[in-house]
């Protein structure tokens, strides 16, 4: 489809509104899935993140991992273990966490980023102690629970001018490294940030009342709603921890929580530069 000079002055004057009200204020992106793995998908998501950063958005991206890290752990001859959907992460595990999250994925990232003509640095949630962890359960091991998050070395990255891209790893006051799970970290770097917006990027079309029905998706929800929603099964399974982080966000003072479907191209745009949207938005009443 061709697209006319006079309708690309349109697109820009329709977006106009949406860039006055999210220039110079902070987006976390939280990203992960299909829309990771696919490279077509994942150019498609960082060139969204170099225009936002080019209208003056603070964008802070937030990312996993899972499963780049069970391909390598694979490729060493050790087999997965989960408890109740989490890893179970013995001390070489969260060695191989390290070397994917805050070495192979976050430095591609950053690559990319360079490479589409934005400027990034990219950080882990040890820089700094930036995040602060615990041990979550004995079962799952070096699973952290977070106990602090400290924003500076966000902030401070952001004042330079760069896209900070946060691998998910936290640490305690001995040393001990902890694998965090991507969605409680963005939610908690969201609010550490007072951020404008968080959003997710998931492999669903958002929050559906049948999950087998994408015309069913729920465009607006409340905290209260959410919290009937799991009471009566419509949120289930894996779908109950990100809407739970998405919630906290909001608890916590973001003032909007997303969740959307990064394997449609331009989701990021779409949802922050026209008034069409797309997948849930969460509000706090």
């Amino acid at each position: 489809m061709t697209i006319t000079n006079a309708e690309r002055a349109r697109i820009l004057v329709n977006a106009l509104p949406y860039i006055k009200q999210y220039t110079g204020k902070i987006v976390v992106i939280k990203y992960g899935g299909n829309a990771m793995v696919n490279e077509k998908l994942k150019n498609s998501v960082v060139r969204d993140i170099v225009l936002l950063h080019l209208i003056g958005v603070k964008v802070v991206l937030v990312h996993g991992g899972g499963p780049e890290i069970t391909e390598l752990l694979a490729k060493i001859g050790k087999q997965t273990q989960f408890v109740d959907g989490l890893r179970v992460t013995d001390k070489e595990t969260v060695e191989v966490a390290q070397m994917v999250l805050a070495g192979k994925i976050n430095k591609s990232l950053v690559n990319l980023i360079e490479c589409c003509g934005g400027k990034s640095i990219g950080l882990s949630g040890m820089d700094g102690h930036m995040i602060e962890a615990e041990m979550k359960d004995e079962r799952l091991g070096f699973v952290g629970k977070i106990t602090n998050i400290d924003p500076m070395p966000i902030l401070d990255v952001l004042e330079k001018g760069y896209i900070p891209v946060v691998s998910t790893l936290g640490c305690d006051n001995s040393g001990a490294v902890y694998n965090i799970n991507a969605d409680t970290a963005a939610a908690k770097i969201a609010g550490a940030l007072k951020a404008e917006s968080l959003i997710s990027l998931t492999d669903t079309e958002g929050i559906l009342r049948d999950k087998n029905d994408p015309s069913t998706l729920i465009s607006h929800i409340t905290v209260a709603e959410t919290k009937e929603l799991i009471q009566s099964g419509v949120i289930s399974d894996g779908m109950i921890p990100k809407v739970e982080c998405c919630t906290n966000a909001i608890l916590d003072d973001v003032k909007k929580v997303f969740i959307i479907d990064g394997r449609i191209p331009h989701s990021l745009l779409i949802e922050t530069l026209t008034d069409e949207g797309i997948g849930t938005m969460f509000e706090g009443e």
